[in-house]
């Protein structure tokens, strides 16, 4: 038994992980209100080494439509500029000399329509996941021995409520996201 339990803790560590993985995701779909994690992706040549932009400055929204970038070294301006501009996130930075802001454009309706494609997709990626460690755990209890036909259907019952359990709370993510995005 201690088998099973074995294997539903590595299903259930599985499927937090898809969950997981689709959160950081939908915190990178931008709905029309400023954050720093906009720049998540954005790296710089940092004296030789690729460096994420917001280990070499300090990022901050000091309203909804706007980001500033604050560089700990001047001399990083244009570099960060450029680095921004090469993300191709579709900001146009101002530097003022002491630091770079942003100005967060308006989505339009079609960037919108854009986005609730890129989120559906994100979560049709987390549901593959949540399937694959189903199948996973499914094969990996059909592997084990001397366990009875009743154990078995009880125990692909128990992961089957876990991937159900998974599948609604990503439609759940999904659906707020949605609607975060289409809310103007």
């Amino acid at each position: 038994m201690e088998e099973i339990q074995f294997i539903m803790d590595c299903v259930k560590e599985k499927m937090d992980g898809a969950i997981k993985h689709l959160e950081v995701a939908f915190s990178k779909i931008r709905a029309g209100k400023a954050s720093p994690q906009m720049l998540d992706n954005v790296s710089i040549d940092y004296y030789g080494t690729q460096t994420p932009l917001a280990q070499a400055s300090n990022i901050n929204t000091p309203d909804g439509r706007t980001i500033s970038v604050q560089p700990w070294d001047k001399s990083m301006l244009e570099v960060m500029e450029k680095a921004i501009i090469d993300a191709n996130l579709g900001f146009n930075p101002m530097n003022n000399g002491e630091m770079i802001i942003i100005n967060v454009p308006p989505l339009t309706e079609e960037r919108r329509v854009q986005l609730v494609k890129q989120a559906k997709a994100e979560s049709e990626n987390a549901k593959v996941s949540i399937r694959n460690a189903r199948k996973d755990a499914n094969d990996d209890l059909k592997k084990l021995s001397g366990i009875s036909e009743d154990i078995l259907k009880d125990s692909e019952s128990d992961v089957q409520n876990l991937t159900n359990d998974f599948t609604s709370r990503i439609e759940s993510f999904f659906t707020s996201k949605e609607a975060e995005i289409l809310t103007v």
